[in-house]
């Protein structure tokens, strides 16, 4: 096979694994030769070789075979000869070893296996009441300016934009600070790195990639709880980063403190700089993302009607999940274009029947009893029973106030729930929770925690 038979066939790899993919794990590959059935194929690193073997040396192998060439296997080699020789020949400086961070990412760029989505950038996220702390936070720490707050740690529900904001940082450093060494990657890709090294005794290399960086993001650090090893590994990486002042930014599902099987000191590590919540989305920011993301569509379905009302419709109704909400107006734009009609709040019922199902609540009387009870620290059995002592009174009523807030179920119902008490013990619990949440500011917190663990 030629050089330009395999420039043909990259191209029909891009349309098959995407522009991120091929720029981060094709595009850095050069083919060599092929010999006895094997076709050898030169990489930057054993990381990036290891890495297209395990998830596209198939689909290489198959497209080789369907061009005619009679290979049986595909093999990828380190061949730190190839860039040296090109600097050779152009009086350039040798790459440094393959140990260092720069060797692996040159100034401006990231790491392999760190792909960022282009969508994800802070003038596409959409700030609100709920976010607009973290996203500050983010706006601050991708000035790449003097280390402020060591690490910062988002945290939030699935789709509430912890990982949007972890891009639109990497991406405004590469721009601000071309000279920073960043690396973005999610646990998983630190695990998987973590395990190469010890299977390839490459540990030194591992330790001084990782020790080499200026800015270190992790995204859903939670993966690696559980996972002693890389706990440990992850440890040591983070403190001597944090010893050299060197910026770390993390994200996860929940707080440091509520990630179980998590590292006590690695725990007390990640809660000692600013920690930030990304809140559920209220109905206004909701809105505005759909106005956002209406803004987009417009160019790509020109002519597309959109009937008054559907966009409030959708924020009311889908206000869990934000990736949800836009592949809910990804799908409309798409049908109406398909069909040719006007996206009227009828045609909208009809395509996401199977999404605005999905939404609807679907929490339990059962499941905030117990949630209300672990939060207090309470038995359920002393929750529901008749006992009026204060300990048990007061979770009791904000027990029944968020059974009125969150679910469809009646008072008398509610009622049933709570160990046969009459409608109008509920009526009281809720109208006196509703007074304390304006009086006591620890009952509003507890509302506000409560709510959002349910709603997660």
């Amino acid at each position: 096979m030629t050089q330009e038979q395999w420039g043909q066939l990259r191209q029909s790899l891009l349309g098959m694994v995407g522009q991120n993919n091929f720029t981060n794990w094709i595009e850095p590959i050069e083919f060599s030769d092929i010999r006895d059935g094997v076709a050898i194929f030169n990489v930057p690193t054993s990381f990036l070789g290891n890495y297209v073997q395990q998830n596209f040396g198939d689909l290489i192998l198959h497209k080789l075979a369907h061009s005619g060439a009679q290979v049986r296997r595909v093999q990828f080699s380190v061949a730190a000869a190839t860039p040296a020789r090109a600097n050779a020949q152009s009086g350039a400086k040798p790459a440094p070893s393959l140990g260092t961070a720069q060797a692996v990412r040159p100034a401006g760029e990231l790491l392999p296996g760190a792909p960022l989505d282009a969508r994800f950038t802070f003038d596409t996220f959409v700030v609100g009441k709920p976010n607009e702390l973290a996203h500050a936070a983010a706006r601050r720490v991708a000035e790449g300016g003097p280390v402020t707050f060591n690490p910062l740690f988002l945290y939030g529900g699935v789709g509430l934009g912890k990982t949007h904001l972890m891009h639109a940082i990497a991406h405004e450093l590469s721009v601000r600070r071309p000279d920073l060494n960043v690396v973005y990657l999610s646990a998983e890709q630190f695990m998987y790195r973590f395990v190469q090294a010890l299977r390839d005794r490459r540990m030194m290399d591992f330790k001084q990639i990782f020790r080499a960086v200026d800015v270190l993001m992790v995204d859903d650090v939670q993966f690696i709880a559980g996972k002693d090893s890389t706990q440990e590994e992850f440890f040591h990486t983070f403190n001597a980063l944090v010893d050299q002042n060197k910026q770390i930014i993390i994200s996860a599902d929940r707080a440091p403190g509520e990630i179980k099987d998590l590292e006590d000191r690695i725990k007390s590590r990640l809660q000692c700089g600013l920690v930030v919540d990304l809140h559920p989305t209220d109905y206004e920011l909701r809105l505005g993302i759909l106005h956002s993301k209406v803004d987009q569509f417009s160019e790509q379905y020109p002519g597309l009607v959109l009937a008054d009302g559907v966009l409030e419709f959708l924020a009311h109704r889908i206000s869990t999940n934000v990736r949800v909400l836009e592949g809910a107006l990804t799908r409309l734009f798409a049908f109406a274009s398909l069909v040719g009609c006007e996206i009227t709040l009828d045609m909208t019922q009809d395509c996401l029947a199977d999404i605005l199902r999905a939404s609807e609540r679907k929490i339990t009387i059962e499941e905030i009893q117990r949630r209300v009870a672990e939060h207090y620290n309470i038995r359920l059995s002393d929750l529901l029973g008749p006992k009026r002592v204060r300990t048990y009174a007061r979770p009791r009523q904000v027990a029944m106030y968020l059974c009125k807030q969150l679910t469809s179920r009646s008072l008398p119902e509610i009622g049933r729930r709570f160990g046969g008490r009459d409608h109008t013990t509920v009526m009281h619990g809720v109208k006196r929770v509703e007074e304390l949440k304006v009086q006591d500011g620890q009952i509003a917190e507890d509302l506000e925690m409560l709510r959002r663990t349910l709603e997660a």
